[in-house]
């Protein structure tokens, strides 16, 4: 395809210097640069591979948004730590997971304290590396369950990461907890429970 677009380039400028009249004297220039742009794409090029579209630098992350309600209902949206996240959301559905972590480190900097931002920090840890839960995303949701010990929401996220890395079991335990935890006129128990029913399904019948 390469070689046909090329050919389909010197015929067109071929063509231009006809139609426009330009002194025969300056086709041998026009001539030069064809073939030297022509011996270019010969060298460095790869004329016989067919095209393709270019690809993204990173996989965009799809992110389900009635899980970014969820967590808004669980851990609140209109506080100074939650910009942070709502920044990290933004990278992360991009794709950029690294600079979503970087964007709750730095809130984290400043309110070390933050249950959203230790669980936030965990979920986004954890898809960066793939869906799996590695030590530095168990540490993040470890802390968040260490200020909020009595909160279902560091818990709840902590099971989804083990759900999406394939941890049935384990899921199956920090959702049954985090459900346990939740408040009966809380808006988010019934999410906890429609997910919770869902695993156990997964999980008879998997035997």
């Amino acid at each position: 395809m390469g070689w046909i677009a090329l050919l389909l380039l010197a015929a067109a400028a071929m063509a231009a210097l006809v139609l426009l009249r330009v002194d025969r004297l300056l086709w041998s220039m026009v001539g030069a640069a064809l073939m030297l742009g022509a011996a270019g794409y010969a060298w460095q090029g790869s004329p016989m591979l067919a095209a393709s579209p270019a690809q993204p630098d990173r996989l965009r992350v799809a992110e389900d948004p009635s899980l970014v309600d969820l967590r808004e209902r669980m851990l609140g949206r209109f506080t100074a730590d939650a910009a942070y996240l709502i920044a990290a959301d933004a990278m992360s559905r991009a794709g950029d997971t690294r600079s979503a972590a970087r964007a709750i480190l730095g809130g984290l900097n400043r309110y070390p304290q933050s249950l959203m931002l230790w669980t936030g920090l965990g979920t986004t840890l954890a898809m960066h590396d793939g869906n799996q839960l590695s030590p530095p995303a168990v540490f993040a949701f470890q802390q968040a369950i260490r200020l909020a010990p009595e909160h279902p929401a560091p818990l709840f996220f902590l099971g989804l990461a083990q759900v999406r890395a394939a941890d049935y079991v384990a899921a199956r335990r920090s959702w049954a907890r985090a459900l346990a935890l939740s408040p009966a006129q809380a808006s988010y128990r019934r999410d906890i429970a429609v997910r919770l029913a869902l695993l156990d399904r997964l999980l008879a019948e998997r035997g």
